[in-house]
């Protein structure tokens, strides 16, 4: 296991949050919680700061914040993860803790089934201590291949932790399921995500596979407005390989911003990086012909969808831009 501090890149575009709540993430543990809430930890919106807000124990902060400790020893909580996965890497942002920062930070990790692990789990170094600063994020990498369902953070001694994101690939326990039935190959709880698009101004890529419908404008995938010929995309690798028989496109909330079209390709990738898959996704067989768009609106494809056979990717074309809330593609496993 190997881990590296850097710049917000790689696994923070590739990898979906685990530790994200509309996945069922919870924070259900901490040594202590006195002046803040462990669950803002795991807030999807990033941390704030009120000037002149306090509460009746102190300067409301939005985080998770531990008291001064006066007797040895460190803080920590256990977050248990929206789904098991594979981590990647973990952003750990001290966001507006400046005098009140843990100095130092690890992690670890372990699998239970139990919501709160118990005494006799086995729980594994997957970030060794490292030093932290004052009002800064922490992107540190991970090279680990095994599947988690917890993590622990600890700091050193005590302090303030804004946000905790723990970026990895959602792990499925395919062989165990029905092979005749029909599931969502995109759905993020399947292991679905969002790996390449041209353009992501307003709205993260990500949402499309994300559960339930979206909740306002903000959760879907929007770009900006266009202004030279052409059409937005987004390619997403499905869960596992399987036979399309239906397409949900779901324009929740936009109104004045919907595409006016949709179509998608796709194909049955083997070899090849994520990169590559860009030039090559512009020659993929057409799995949607082009399809007329609706304003806030559930649209559901089925004898539109072609029988091309088998898939591990799709590309989603938008004409010539806008907002989509959600993609849906269901199938039966190959």
């Amino acid at each position: 296991m190997t881990f590296t501090i850097n710049a917000p890149q790689d696994f923070v575009a590739r990898w979906i949050n685990l530790a994200q709540p509309r996945l069922g993430a919870e924070a259900v543990f901490a040594t202590d919680e006195f002046f803040a809430s462990k669950d803002r930890m795991l807030s999807p919106e990033p941390a704030m700061f009120i000037p002149g807000k306090y509460d009746e124990h102190g300067k409301w902060m939005d985080g998770w914040e531990t008291r001064r400790r006066r007797g040895g020893g460190y803080d920590s909580s256990i977050v248990r993860l929206g789904h098991p996965g594979i981590i990647k890497g973990v952003d750990i942002d001290t966001s507006h803790f400046t005098g009140n920062y843990p100095p130092a930070a690890s992690v670890d990790a372990c699998y239970s089934t139990d919501r709160v692990p118990d005494d006799k789990a086995e729980w594994g170094t997957l970030i060794p201590a490292t030093n932290l600063k004052g009002n800064s994020h922490h992107y540190i990498s991970v090279d680990d291949e095994r599947t988690w369902t917890h993590v622990r953070l600890n700091i050193f001694p005590d302090g303030g932790v804004a946000r905790l994101r723990v970026y990895g690939q959602v792990q499925c326990n395919w062989e165990q399921k029905d092979r005749s039935a029909v599931y969502d190959l995109s759905a993020m709880e399947n292991g679905g995500r969002a790996i390449a698009w041209n353009d992501a101004h307003f709205g993260m890529a990500e949402n499309l596979t994300a559960p339930g419908r979206g909740v306002n404008m903000g959760d879907g995938w929007e770009t900006r407005r266009r202004r030279e010929p052409g059409n937005d995309w987004c390619i997403i690798a499905l869960g596992h390989r399987g036979a399309i028989e239906e397409i949900v496109v779901d324009t929740a909330h936009f109104k004045g911003n919907y595409p006016d079209r949709c179509a998608i390709q796709a194909a049955d990738v083997t070899g090849g990086t994520e990169e590559s898959l860009v030039t090559q996704s512009m020659f993929w067989p057409v799995l949607l012909p082009e399809q007329k768009l609706e304003m806030d609106a559930i649209h559901a494809f089925r004898s539109e969808v072609r029988k091309i056979g088998p898939v591990t990717h799709v590309r989603l074309n938008i004409y010539p831009d806008g907002g989509v809330s959600r993609l849906r593609l269901f199938g039966r496993i190959a």
